[in-house]
This record gives C-alpha cells, structure tokens and sequence, in this order.
C-alpha cells in the first residue's frame, strides 16, 4: 500500500474552526489489509474537540480487499465480459462524540469507498486517478458545508 499519511495534517474548513491541524500516530490497524493512525493532538482553534482516547476515539483506517480480485474471460460470441468484479478500497474515520451532555460517547463513522473495476487499473488508470482528485477536491472544497450539513441537515 502506497499510503502513508504524513503528521500534521492540514484539515479543511470548518464552520468555527480556525486553522484546524492534527497530529497523527501510527496505530495498529483491525485487519492486516489496512493501516492505521490516532489523533494524538490537535493545532488551531477548535474549542471541544477531543484527541484520541479508548473512550473517545478518533482515528483514520484506509484499508484494500483482502485479495484482488482480476477481471474474467469475455464471451467468445459476443466479446463482453459478463460480470466486472470491483475491488473496494476504504477510508473509515471513527470519532467519538457526545450523545447527549452527561452521557457516554458515541462513536460517528465516515466511510469513504473507492469501488474500481477489476482490470480498469491497467486499461484505464488516467480515468481512475481523475476520480480520485475530483473527489479530493470536491471534499476538500465542500469542508466545512458537508460539516454545516451534518449539523443543519439542509445540503
């Protein structure tokens, strides 16, 4: 895997966040198709945010399939290929927030999925990296509006 998160990272705009930073630490990923890192501190203005704790965590998983799956035989009659298996790559962060004030945390998950045909990383990578940066982009542009959605419920 070619992924390997440098620290600090520099967070996207938030509604009442100045300057967001977070300094990550190398964790033990749940499965060993994966890796991990834990929020150990946090730069900028962000008033009652939490670090990484057992009962509040926060940490980022990117994790590939377990195998690989590889495109199957076309028809010899009409040349297509039946069915295209995906092979899913995930980014998952786990962050602990409060329910309700005086309660236990509760933890919110963001899923990110890339599902990518088998065989279109060689037939088409240009395609698939072009996926990739609009959705960076996309996200890192939409920050802090995906945020205010999530608090608001208005998109």
């Amino acid at each position: 895997m070619t992924i390997s998160v440098t620290s600090p990272v520099t967070g996207g705009a938030q509604t009442g966040f100045t300057s967001p930073t977070y300094t990550l630490v190398t964790d033990t990923a749940p499965d060993v198709n994966g890796k991990q890192w834990a929020v150990s501190a946090l730069g900028g203005t962000q008033t009652g945010v939490n670090v990484h704790t057992i009962a509040c965590p926060f940490t980022v998983t990117v994790s590939r399939p377990r195998t690989f799956k590889n495109l199957g035989k076309p028809n010899p009659v009409t040349g297509l290929v039946k069915d295209v298996p995906m092979n899913v790559t995930k980014v998952l962060i786990r962050k602990g927030a409060l329910p309700l004030s005086g309660q236990p945390y509760s933890i919110a998950i963001f899923r990110g999925e890339f599902s990518v045909p088998a065989g279109s990383d060689t037939a088409d990578a240009a395609n698939l990296r072009a996926a990739v940066s609009l959705f960076v982009g996309v996200i890192s542009q939409q920050s802090a509006g995906v945020g205010d959605t999530l608090i608001s419920g208005v998109i």
